[in-house]
């Protein structure tokens, strides 16, 4: 049977500054939180259910509250109940246009077309804003959006999407590239369809098949046939148990990384081996202490010098483009030389210069491919100046500084220096990293750090 939602009231407070005391070997266990990649996606899906909707491990980040206000603005109901649990319940749904300034912070909102579209046939959307690591061109998206049968157009002097659904979706997409975000939003706006719909080249990532997970308990009929995605429409989704939401595995790495440059010992739980097999790989090579304790617990020690090595980010399986920024930080620390290269997104360097700023030694280079427009994952401009690659050189002792957080995974690298180089340090803009990492002060804390909000 479905839960009922009873609530329970909890905090929130954020401020915009930490003031960071560095040099510490940092030791001792770290339960992750939910992962932000697959609970911002669930929270929207669950409006396309009948009745209320409960999820559980659900993180109280910036984002997850933004979303929810976007939600209850629109008349359903959407919040938290318990300390990880949000209740969802459409019922009540009765706007079709989102809030212009919520709905731009960030970039998931635009998923909320696919229960506006079922509820109302049409919806507003303005053009999704999130972390500026690249211009993340929306035309995959809509265009897959127009081969199932939906009508978008948008209006620069509004800044609004606009979606129009006058039959259930039919048909069939292919995407050119692989796009997180555009496959989940086409799961969505298939479930209901007409038949069957194929996704075909869809991206790999695991949240995405969390999300299919969430889907087909609620009577979705969706199948994954490697990078086809197949959906047979229903009439209906209805919760008959609460969901319970993977961990982060962006966050996994975070605190895996900290462990290897404070010099220390940490253990990570509960994270499904799969989620992170390319970066224990990748640590093992490069001479980082990691251990399987058990099932989903997995420690990650110091246990001598560490040797430089190349990455390339990739969609899933590949090395995650939201992990190279903690990655350039593991290399300031390792002998030699490593070299990384950008493939997914065309501005995710932004912590470079804050990194030279303590001293590291960082340069860009020339990343001359035979086909660009195909290698790189974003939509490729001829003639445009892009700087995809850098070259780390180590290990260099970084000291203290002031840093300004540019984006959310840079801000965990910014806070990674902190803790590493001796001193004081103070990181402004973290309420941009506060977007995705939950009770971040206490978990540092907790391991022995020093840091605080000002």
């Amino acid at each position: 049977m479905a839960s009922s939602c009873t609530r329970k009231l909890f905090s929130y407070n954020m401020e915009d500054a930490y003031i960071i005391q560095g040099g510490k070997k940092l030791t001792g266990q770290v339960t992750l939180s939910g992962a932000k990649n697959v609970a911002l996606k669930t929270v929207i899906a669950a409006l396309m259910f009948e009745g209320p909707v409960t999820l559980h491990n659900i993180p109280r980040i910036r984002d997850i509250y933004e979303l929810l206000h976007l939600i209850a603005g629109l008349g359903a109901r959407a919040e938290f109940i318990d300390k990880n649990t949000v209740c969802i319940d459409a019922t009540a749904l009765s706007q079709n246009k989102l809030d212009f300034l919520h709905a731009s912070k960030i970039r998931t909102s635009f998923l909320l077309f696919a229960p506006l579209l079922h509820r109302f046939g049409e919806a507003y959307i303005p053009n999704p804003g999130g972390c500026r690591i690249g211009a993340r061109p929306i035309d995959r998206i809509v265009n897959g959006m127009k081969d199932l049968g939906v009508a978008v157009s948008y209006d620069s002097e509004t800044g609004f999407y606009h979606g129009e659904m006058k039959n259930k979706p039919s048909g069939a997409y292919t995407f050119k590239k692989p796009s997180h975000t555009g496959t989940e939003l086409l799961l969505m706006l298939s479930v209901f369809s007409q038949g069957e719909i194929i996704i075909k080249n869809a991206a790999l990532e695991p949240e995405i098949d969390d999300l299919i997970m969430f889907l087909n308990e609620g009577g979705a009929r969706i199948v994954r046939e490697d990078t086809d995605i197949r959906v047979k429409g229903v009439e209906s989704l209805k919760q008959t148990k609460p969901f319970t939401i993977v961990s982060d595995r962006n966050e996994a790495i975070t605190y895996a990384v900290l462990a290897l440059v404070t010099g220390g010992d940490i253990t990570i739980s509960e994270i499904p081996e799969a989620y992170i097999l390319t970066f224990i790989a990748k640590i093992k090579e490069i001479g980082g202490g990691v251990e399987e304790k058990q099932k989903h617990t997995f420690r990650f020690y110091h246990r001598g010098p560490l040797v430089a090595a190349d990455i390339v980010t990739d969609p899933h399986p590949g090395f995650m483009t939201d992990w190279q920024p903690n990655w350039a930080l593991l290399m300031t620390q390792a002998t030699g030389t490593s070299h990384i290269h950008e493939r997914v997104f065309e501005n995710r360097f932004a912590y470079v210069d804050e990194l030279k700023k303590l001293g590291a030694h960082i340069e860009y280079e020339d990343s001359e491919v035979a086909n660009p427009s195909s290698f790189y994952l974003f939509n490729y401009e001829t003639g445009k100046e892009y700087h995809q690659a850098i070259r780390i050189t180590g290990p260099k002792k970084l000291h203290n500084g002031v840093l300004k957080v540019a984006d959310l995974r840079a801000g965990a690298t910014l806070a990674l220096a902190a803790l590493m180089a001796e001193g004081e340090t103070v990181i402004t803009g973290v309420s941009i990293m506060e977007r995705g990492y939950e009770d971040f002060v206490r978990k540092i804390t907790e391991l022995g750090g020093t840091i605080k909000k000002v």
